[in-house]
This record gives structure tokens, sequence and C-alpha cells, in this order.
């Protein structure tokens, strides 16, 4: 469960607005209301523009909770509970404490922490707003995109929250600040306005897990060999990320870029291929080895160990294609790859004996937890990373994949 916002149990009554697995779910203890979406919500990567519009007053039962997704009401639910009209909820009730980014059970104990990235949190007292104030269709790209400024009335307890740096100060001009109820809040160069890479949780195998927004991997001792994709692919343009090296063996993990095709994936989890075994792809090795399209590459890359940088830079504009590593900000070596079959996605593998860990930069500034200590330069500004970009590339990110 990942809970965008939760009130305060009391007694045995709660009010959540939930990811429940793949479905989105608005819950009422005291109304006895409970909506499930019937559609899943499976991008891994891209953001979500969700409304709950709740206002019991109205006739009709299905209008009394309303749930949009990027500007689009959910008509179809797996469980469709709508409460009574005029009945009361826990939300907005004088004394329940609004969490954002967790929930209580009735009982009082927090649970289901949001995993991922939040932006531009609204809650409007006394009006059920329509989506469309809050975005917009993009006439360009028919995407729907952002409204950063909405011009709304939020009432005696309305607020808004993480409009920029992860600011939990009100802005709507109420004073209804928040505070920070445990760990730290992180900002992150990813937004609704440009998408930046992640890993794919789809792509990994079952035992594997993935953490801190996707973007720290971690392979499952003894479950054989093991891949993981990240979410965009590129066929075309020059692109850098880092990966910290977390855990590692004398061999694996193995970090590097794999093919796509637009059926299916070159490393499916049951495969148990690795990076480099297989034509369109290239994989560098702890010990000091390379495979490119399952051949030896040379000359030897240096080797590397636990806290390690690992750069990469793809070209795939110039006639030679080629894959530079660089080691802690340092060129290592440069290798000619194939063209991609499909699209070329920046990956990493394990070997299956050890608990092999990798924690990607894609230019969020943040290795997991971890903040890049100094930020090298980067022409495209596009992103922060450790070390320096080279010249000519830029982040795996959708404003890097439209320059």
């Amino acid at each position: 469960m990942n809970a965008m916002c939760g009130t305060q149990g009391n007694g045995s009554h709660a009010t959540q607005f939930f990811f429940d697995g793949p479905s989105l779910r608005f819950y009422d203890n005291f109304s006895s209301t409970d909506l499930v979406t019937t559609r899943k919500f499976r991008d891994t990567n891209a953001w979500y523009h969700v409304v709950a519009a709740i206002d019991t007053s109205q006739s009709t039962s299905a209008d009394r909770v309303k749930i949009y997704v990027n500007g689009t009401q959910e008509t179809s639910f797996a469980t469709s509970n709508y409460p009574g009209q005029g009945d009361g909820m826990k939300l907005n009730i004088s004394g329940n404490t609004f969490f954002v980014g967790t929930a209580e059970t009735t009982g009082g104990s927090k649970f289901g922490y949001f995993d991922g990235c939040m932006s531009h949190f609204h809650f409007i007292d006394g009006t059920a707003y329509a989506p469309t104030v809050f975005g917009s269709t993009d006439s360009t790209t028919g995407e729907w995109k952002i409204n950063t400024n909405p011009s709304v009335t939020y009432g005696n307890n309305g607020f808004f929250i993480l409009k920029d740096a992860g600011s939990v100060t009100d802005q709507s001009g109420n004073s209804n600040n928040f505070t920070v109820g445990g760990g730290t809040l992180t900002n992150t160069e990813d937004n609704p306005s440009n998408v930046f890479n992640t890993l794919n949780l789809l792509t990994k195998d079952s035992s594997d897990t993935l953490a801190n927004g996707n973007l720290k991997w971690t392979a499952a001792s003894g479950a054989g060999y093991s891949t993981v994709l990240s979410t965009l692919g590129f066929n075309t343009g020059k692109y850098y990320a880092e990966a910290k090296i977390v855990s590692a063996s004398t061999y694996y993990p193995v970090i590097g870029i794999a093919s796509s095709e637009a059926s299916s994936y070159y490393y499916q989890p049951a495969s148990r291929d690795y990076i480099g075994q297989s034509t369109g792809s290239a994989g560098l090795f702890m010990h000091g080895d390379i495979r490119i399209d399952n051949s030896a590459g040379s000359p030897a890359p240096a080797s590397y160990t636990t806290n390690d940088i690992v750069g990469l830079a793809v070209d795939l504009d110039s006639a030679t294609k080629t894959l530079k590593i660089y080691k802690n900000g340092t060129l290592d070596q440069t290798y000619t790859i194939s063209a991609p079959r499909g699209f070329y996605h920046f990956a990493c593998s394990g070997g299956g004996t050890t608990s092999d860990s990798v924690a990607w930069n894609f230019g969020n500034g943040f290795f997991a937890t971890t903040a890049i200590s100094s930020e090298g330069t980067n022409a495209s500004n596009l992103g922060k990373f450790e070390y320096d970009v080279p010249a000519g590339y830029t982040a795996l990110c959708t404003k890097g994949l439209n320059e």
C-alpha cells in the first residue's frame, strides 16, 4: 500500500486515499465508503495527477465521491460502496490529524508509507473542484499537464504544500503548515514537467528488490542470474548516467546497457541472462572485464568495488556508436557498440551468489538516499550528477529525449 493521505483514526474510524497494489482506492470507515478502481496503475515512471472530489450532499450516489486520474474520471470500480446522502466522513474533522504520505489504522498505528514522489498537494475545504482547475491537456502533445498556480478558494482548513523544493509550508495563505513526522524530505529533479529515468519494476526478477523511488536495486542471494532495466529507452541521442556500487562480489554486479524490442525485452526475469550475454548489450564486470554482444571487449577495463561510481556515456548519434566507461569521474575505456535491438536501456545484473546492489543516479542528484557530494558540470542543465557530464551528453529524461 502507498498512502497519499489519511486522517487520524478516532476509535474505529479513519479516512484513507491510497494505491492499493496497482489499484487506486478511497476508503472511509465512518461512512462505509470504499472505492477500488478496476483500472490498474502500473507505470512506475510517470507522474499521475489524481483528484478526489467529495460532496455527500449529491442525490446520485456516484456523484458523492469522484476520482479523476490525469483529468479523466474513473467510472469502473471493482468495489463501489458510496457514502449515503449527507453522510459525514473522518476527513476534515476537528481534532483529527491530516497525514500526507502515510495513513493510520483504525487502531492508530501508522502504515502504508508512500514509496514515491509527490508534488503540488492541494486540499480544498468547502468546494469540490473539477480536475481541470488543477491541470489541462497540452494542445501540442495531447498530454495532461499540471497547472502550477490554480485559482481556487481553499476554505478554512485548506492547504497547498510540496509546491517548491519539497516544502511543507502552506502556500494557500492559510498558514496550515505541516511538519515532517519522520525521515527526511528529499527534493528531486524529477517533476511533472520533466520525468527522469528510473528502474523498471516490471522487468526485475520477483526475488530482487527495488527501493528509494526504484533507484536502488538489490539482487536476491542464491536466486541465479537476474537483470533489471531502466524505464526509459533510447535509440538515438547521447546520454549519461551514474551507478554507485553498494554491494559487490568478485564479478558482480554487472552494470551497463541492454536492448529491448517492441514486443519483448531481451532480459526477461525468467531468462536469467546477464548484461553482455546477448547481441545489443554491454556489461561491465567488477573484476575488470566487459562483455559486448556476448564477446569480450578490448582493452580490459579497470576493476571496481563497493562505493565506486561507474559513469556510463552512450553515444548513438555518431557513425561509430560508443559506450564510455568512467571510474569515479575519470574516463576508463571507450568501446564500440552495436545499434540497439529496439531501444537501449541502462541496466544491471546480479550473479545470484551474493546480494549484489547498485544505487543509480539518473540525474536526480541522489544515489538512493545519499546526495551527491559535489555537483559536476553539466552543459545541458538537465539533472545533477556527482561528476562532470561529458560534453554533448545529457540526462535520460523526457526533456533530454526531446532535445
